[in-house]
């Protein structure tokens, strides 16, 4: 864990803490310590990643509306910015995680990327108070709040990625959910997005809609229409 606190430039006054953050639910409950894993902080940390970065997008974008505002923010708490982060810092390698969720590729999924990262955030406003949470939180922000700056506007992936490929030619993008799982308030999809008998891009989201957006921007990414 010390190789983690130089990464996030935080000492923790209260190890405990740290270690509760990264305590995945599935590892509480092999060890039988139900109530220590990071559920409790990740429902803080996200109340004080959402005030402090409405904090600093209302006072860089004075003129903005609150609905530009809004949807800025929730680009920046999406669970792909929040993912984004957590993989900087390599959060994924810290997660204590139990033997089932660890074989499955716990540590690099998604959702629990964001929800430690949150976590995180949490512990550390509860160690070292506001102003350290805030040196966190816009420390790992500040380049995505940047790229923001110069397109505030909220991107469609699939629909930009429609405009690409029927540049190229008139068929559309089709989407598919090839796989689901978790109970019904926790699924997880996975979507995959092709074009001319070419798998274009994956993604994953705890609704379908999400996790085919999540696979229209994999495709941006890769542009492998282009061959």
């Amino acid at each position: 864990m010390d190789s983690l606190e130089a990464r996030i430039g935080y000492k923790f006054a209260n190890a405990s803490l740290l270690k509760e953050a990264l305590t995945h639910p599935s590892l509480a409950y092999e060890t039988k310590q139900y109530h220590f894993d990071n559920q409790r902080l990740e429902y803080l940390g996200d109340a004080v990643i959402q005030l402090i970065l409405t904090d600093e997008l209302y006072h860089l974008f004075p003129k903005f509306s609150e609905g530009k505002l809004t949807k800025m923010r929730s680009r920046l708490v999406s669970r792909d910015g929040l993912m984004r982060f957590a993989e900087k810092i390599n959060l994924g390698n810290e997660l204590l995680l139990g033997k089932g969720e660890a074989a499955s590729g716990g540590s690099s999924r998604p959702s629990n990327l964001a929800d430690a990262l949150e976590a995180l955030s949490g512990a550390i406003y509860l160690d070292g108070g506001f102003e350290k949470a805030r040196e966190f939180i816009l420390g790992n922000f500040r380049n995505f709040i940047e790229e923001i700056a110069k397109e505030p506007y909220e991107i469609n992936p699939k629909g930009k990625l429609q405009e690409h490929l029927q540049s190229i030619a008139p068929s559309s993008p089709s989407y598919r959910i090839v796989s689901h799982e978790g109970p019904d308030h926790d699924k997880n999809f996975v979507a995959e997005v092709s074009w001319e008998n070419i798998e274009l891009g994956r993604g994953e989201g705890s609704s379908k809609k999400e996790a085919e957006t999540s696979a229209a921007e994999d495709a941006l990414k890769k542009k492998l229409w282009k061959g």
